[in-house]
Protein backbone atom coordinates (compact mmCIF):
# COMPACT_ATOMS: atom_id res chain seq x y z
CA UNK A 1 0.00 0.00 0.00
CA UNK A 2 1.73 3.17 -1.10
CA UNK A 3 1.71 5.96 1.58
CA UNK A 4 -1.19 8.12 0.08
CA UNK A 5 -3.64 5.76 0.38
CA UNK A 6 -2.46 4.81 4.59
CA UNK A 7 -3.41 8.51 3.96
CA UNK A 8 -6.62 8.44 2.40
CA UNK A 9 -7.23 5.45 4.72
CA UNK A 10 -6.99 7.01 8.15
CA UNK A 11 -8.63 10.36 6.83
CA UNK A 12 -11.92 7.93 6.53
CA UNK A 13 -11.12 6.88 10.03
CA UNK A 14 -11.61 9.48 11.39
CA UNK A 15 -14.33 11.17 9.42
CA UNK A 16 -15.93 8.25 10.49
CA UNK A 17 -15.01 8.56 14.76
CA UNK A 18 -15.94 12.36 14.01
CA UNK A 19 -19.66 11.46 13.08
CA UNK A 20 -19.97 8.85 15.21
CA UNK A 21 -18.61 11.26 18.19
CA UNK A 22 -21.35 13.89 16.96
CA UNK A 23 -24.43 11.25 16.79
CA UNK A 24 -23.32 10.03 20.65
CA UNK A 25 -23.62 14.13 21.81
CA UNK A 26 -26.52 14.87 20.33
CA UNK A 27 -29.89 14.50 22.62
CA UNK A 28 -32.33 11.92 20.78
CA UNK A 29 -35.40 13.98 19.54
CA UNK A 30 -32.66 17.09 19.18
CA UNK A 31 -32.48 18.93 16.07
CA UNK A 32 -28.76 20.33 16.90
CA UNK A 33 -30.23 23.85 17.48
CA UNK A 34 -29.71 25.61 21.18
CA UNK A 35 -32.22 24.32 23.66
CA UNK A 36 -35.00 27.38 23.97
CA UNK A 37 -34.97 28.91 27.66
CA UNK A 38 -38.42 30.61 28.99
CA UNK A 39 -38.33 34.01 28.75
CA UNK A 40 -40.06 36.55 30.90
CA UNK A 41 -43.68 36.41 31.04
CA UNK A 42 -45.15 39.07 31.43
CA UNK A 43 -49.43 39.10 32.38
CA UNK A 44 -51.25 42.27 32.24
CA UNK A 45 -54.17 41.69 33.57
CA UNK A 46 -57.75 43.24 34.53
CA UNK A 47 -59.68 41.66 37.65
CA UNK A 48 -62.50 38.77 36.55
CA UNK A 49 -61.79 38.83 33.37
CA UNK A 50 -60.49 36.68 30.62
CA UNK A 51 -56.93 37.35 31.67
CA UNK A 52 -57.07 35.16 34.75
CA UNK A 53 -57.06 31.96 32.60
CA UNK A 54 -52.88 32.78 31.49
CA UNK A 55 -52.52 33.81 35.89
CA UNK A 56 -54.27 30.11 36.01
CA UNK A 57 -52.50 28.14 33.61
CA UNK A 58 -48.75 29.53 34.92
CA UNK A 59 -49.75 28.36 38.37
CA UNK A 60 -51.12 24.85 37.06
CA UNK A 61 -47.31 24.26 35.30
CA UNK A 62 -45.68 25.88 38.38
CA UNK A 63 -43.67 28.35 35.90
CA UNK A 64 -42.07 31.99 36.65
CA UNK A 65 -44.59 34.96 35.68
CA UNK A 66 -45.11 38.40 36.39
CA UNK A 67 -48.40 39.94 37.20
CA UNK A 68 -49.37 43.42 36.60
CA UNK A 69 -52.66 45.24 37.55
CA UNK A 70 -54.02 47.50 40.13
CA UNK A 71 -55.34 46.28 42.90
CA UNK A 72 -59.26 47.40 42.50
CA UNK A 73 -58.79 49.83 40.11
CA UNK A 74 -60.36 48.67 36.76
CA UNK A 75 -59.44 52.01 34.96
CA UNK A 76 -55.96 52.05 36.28
CA UNK A 77 -54.96 48.44 35.39
CA UNK A 78 -56.53 49.33 31.91
CA UNK A 79 -54.14 52.40 31.01
CA UNK A 80 -51.24 50.08 32.42
CA UNK A 81 -52.11 47.96 29.84
CA UNK A 82 -53.18 50.75 26.98
CA UNK A 83 -49.43 51.54 27.75
CA UNK A 84 -47.62 48.74 26.43
CA UNK A 85 -50.83 47.74 23.50
CA UNK A 86 -52.34 50.76 22.47
CA UNK A 87 -53.45 49.35 19.00
CA UNK A 88 -55.96 46.72 20.60
CA UNK A 89 -56.19 47.13 24.73
CA UNK A 90 -57.44 44.55 26.22
CA UNK A 91 -57.12 41.76 28.69
CA UNK A 92 -54.98 39.28 28.51
CA UNK A 93 -52.37 41.26 26.81
CA UNK A 94 -49.35 39.46 27.74
CA UNK A 95 -45.38 40.41 26.82
CA UNK A 96 -43.53 36.84 26.29
CA UNK A 97 -40.06 38.02 25.78
CA UNK A 98 -40.64 40.94 22.84
CA UNK A 99 -43.41 39.86 21.48
CA UNK A 100 -46.83 41.31 22.89
CA UNK A 101 -49.52 39.15 22.34
CA UNK A 102 -53.09 38.90 22.86
CA UNK A 103 -56.24 36.28 22.43
CA UNK A 104 -56.02 33.99 25.91
CA UNK A 105 -55.93 30.91 23.46
CA UNK A 106 -52.98 31.88 21.16
CA UNK A 107 -51.04 32.47 24.72
CA UNK A 108 -51.97 29.61 26.21
CA UNK A 109 -50.93 27.62 22.67
CA UNK A 110 -47.77 29.38 22.64
CA UNK A 111 -46.33 28.86 26.21
CA UNK A 112 -47.59 25.07 26.50
CA UNK A 113 -45.80 24.39 22.81
CA UNK A 114 -42.68 25.95 23.29
CA UNK A 115 -42.00 26.46 26.89
CA UNK A 116 -44.07 23.31 28.48
CA UNK A 117 -44.85 20.81 25.65
CA UNK A 118 -46.47 17.33 27.13
CA UNK A 119 -48.28 19.36 29.53
CA UNK A 120 -51.97 20.27 29.79
CA UNK A 121 -53.05 19.02 26.63
CA UNK A 122 -53.54 15.78 25.13
CA UNK A 123 -50.68 13.97 22.86
CA UNK A 124 -51.19 14.82 19.34
CA UNK A 125 -51.74 11.10 18.16
CA UNK A 126 -54.43 10.89 20.52
CA UNK A 127 -57.67 10.10 20.50
CA UNK A 128 -58.86 13.01 23.19
CA UNK A 129 -56.37 15.74 21.21
CA UNK A 130 -58.97 16.34 18.53
CA UNK A 131 -61.99 17.21 21.48
CA UNK A 132 -59.21 19.01 23.47
CA UNK A 133 -58.64 21.30 20.99
CA UNK A 134 -62.19 22.06 19.41
CA UNK A 135 -63.04 23.06 22.93
CA UNK A 136 -59.94 25.37 23.16
CA UNK A 137 -61.53 27.35 20.17
CA UNK A 138 -65.06 26.92 20.81
CA UNK A 139 -64.89 28.89 24.27
CA UNK A 140 -64.25 31.98 22.46
CA UNK A 141 -65.57 31.51 19.21
CA UNK A 142 -68.92 30.35 19.91
CA UNK A 143 -69.79 29.82 23.41
CA UNK A 144 -68.14 33.24 24.47
CA UNK A 145 -69.95 34.66 21.49
CA UNK A 146 -73.18 33.58 21.70
CA UNK A 147 -73.60 34.05 25.46
CA UNK A 148 -72.32 38.02 24.99
CA UNK A 149 -74.57 38.44 21.98
CA UNK A 150 -77.45 37.07 24.06
CA UNK A 151 -76.96 39.01 26.80
CA UNK A 152 -76.84 42.01 25.09
CA UNK A 153 -80.02 41.17 23.10
CA UNK A 154 -81.93 40.56 26.45
CA UNK A 155 -80.80 43.24 28.47
CA UNK A 156 -82.58 45.38 25.97
CA UNK A 157 -85.15 43.41 25.34
CA UNK A 158 -86.16 40.19 27.89
CA UNK A 159 -86.70 37.20 25.79
CA UNK A 160 -90.09 35.52 25.34
CA UNK A 161 -88.42 32.37 23.40
CA UNK A 162 -85.34 30.57 22.53
CA UNK A 163 -84.19 30.97 19.41
CA UNK A 164 -84.59 28.66 16.43
CA UNK A 165 -81.14 29.01 15.64
CA UNK A 166 -78.44 28.46 18.06
CA UNK A 167 -78.19 30.31 21.48
CA UNK A 168 -76.72 30.59 24.82
CA UNK A 169 -78.71 27.42 26.28
CA UNK A 170 -77.80 25.52 23.12
CA UNK A 171 -74.42 26.55 23.34
CA UNK A 172 -74.07 25.24 27.18
CA UNK A 173 -76.22 22.26 26.48
CA UNK A 174 -73.33 21.34 24.03
CA UNK A 175 -70.97 21.35 27.18
CA UNK A 176 -73.53 19.57 29.46
CA UNK A 177 -73.64 16.11 26.92
CA UNK A 178 -69.59 16.03 26.60
CA UNK A 179 -69.26 16.35 30.29
CA UNK A 180 -72.03 13.19 30.94
CA UNK A 181 -69.40 11.11 28.63
CA UNK A 182 -65.93 12.65 29.93
CA UNK A 183 -64.76 14.18 32.67
CA UNK A 184 -63.03 16.88 31.42
CA UNK A 185 -62.91 19.21 28.33
CA UNK A 186 -59.09 17.36 27.44
CA UNK A 187 -61.46 14.02 27.22
CA UNK A 188 -59.36 11.70 29.99
CA UNK A 189 -57.31 14.11 31.57
CA UNK A 190 -57.85 17.85 33.02
CA UNK A 191 -56.12 20.13 29.80
CA UNK A 192 -55.66 23.85 29.15
CA UNK A 193 -59.30 23.23 27.48
CA UNK A 194 -60.83 23.57 30.86
CA UNK A 195 -58.97 26.60 31.33
CA UNK A 196 -60.76 27.98 28.48
CA UNK A 197 -64.05 26.91 29.40
CA UNK A 198 -64.25 27.99 33.00
CA UNK A 199 -64.74 31.09 31.93
CA UNK A 200 -68.05 31.38 29.66
CA UNK A 201 -69.62 28.78 31.79
CA UNK A 202 -69.15 30.83 35.00
CA UNK A 203 -71.05 33.89 32.94
CA UNK A 204 -73.28 31.80 31.77
CA UNK A 205 -75.06 31.32 34.84
CA UNK A 206 -73.30 34.55 36.75
CA UNK A 207 -75.36 36.53 34.55
CA UNK A 208 -78.22 34.60 34.15
CA UNK A 209 -78.04 34.07 30.67
CA UNK A 210 -78.90 30.46 31.42
CA UNK A 211 -80.16 28.26 34.63
CA UNK A 212 -77.55 27.00 36.33
CA UNK A 213 -80.15 24.10 37.45
CA UNK A 214 -80.49 22.57 33.78
CA UNK A 215 -76.64 21.85 33.68
CA UNK A 216 -75.76 19.37 36.45
CA UNK A 217 -72.63 18.07 34.66
CA UNK A 218 -71.45 21.57 34.14
CA UNK A 219 -72.03 22.74 37.86
CA UNK A 220 -70.01 19.22 39.24
CA UNK A 221 -67.18 20.13 36.82
CA UNK A 222 -67.10 23.75 38.04
CA UNK A 223 -66.78 22.41 41.70
CA UNK A 224 -63.79 20.04 41.07
CA UNK A 225 -62.14 23.06 39.11
CA UNK A 226 -62.65 25.15 42.32
CA UNK A 227 -61.17 22.56 44.15
CA UNK A 228 -57.83 22.82 42.04
CA UNK A 229 -55.16 23.97 44.40
CA UNK A 230 -53.70 26.17 41.14
CA UNK A 231 -57.34 27.57 40.88
CA UNK A 232 -57.30 28.84 44.29
CA UNK A 233 -53.59 30.11 43.75
CA UNK A 234 -54.90 32.12 40.95
CA UNK A 235 -57.64 33.35 42.77
CA UNK A 236 -55.57 34.80 45.77
CA UNK A 237 -53.48 36.08 43.21
CA UNK A 238 -55.60 37.39 40.30
CA UNK A 239 -59.15 38.35 42.28
CA UNK A 240 -57.57 38.70 45.78
CA UNK A 241 -61.06 40.91 46.69
CA UNK A 242 -63.54 38.83 44.71
CA UNK A 243 -65.04 40.09 41.50
CA UNK A 244 -64.73 43.73 40.77
CA UNK A 245 -67.46 45.39 38.50
CA UNK A 246 -69.85 43.21 37.88
CA UNK A 247 -71.74 43.07 34.63
CA UNK A 248 -75.59 43.21 36.14
CA UNK A 249 -77.88 39.92 36.06
CA UNK A 250 -80.43 39.52 33.36
CA UNK A 251 -83.80 40.04 34.73
CA UNK A 252 -84.71 36.73 32.87
CA UNK A 253 -83.72 34.06 30.59
CA UNK A 254 -85.16 32.30 27.37
CA UNK A 255 -87.77 30.05 28.84
CA UNK A 256 -86.04 26.31 28.43
CA UNK A 257 -87.03 24.03 25.63
CA UNK A 258 -89.41 27.11 23.91
CA UNK A 259 -88.99 28.19 20.50
CA UNK A 260 -89.37 31.32 18.81
CA UNK A 261 -90.62 31.30 15.18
Amino acid sequence: MTTRSVIAALTCVLCVFAVLGCASTTPPGSTGGAVQTTPTITIYHLEGRRSERIVWLMEELQMPYELEFVRGDLRASMANIRAVNPDVPMAPTVLIGDAVLVESGAIMEVILNRYAPGRLQPDLNSSDYPGHLMWMHFAEGSLAARLFSDYRAWRKEPPTARSRLVDSEATVQFAENHLAAQPWFGGAEFSAADIMMMFPLNVATALNIVDAEQFPNVAEWKERIVARPAYQRMLAKARPDGMIGNLPRLERHAPAGSRGQ
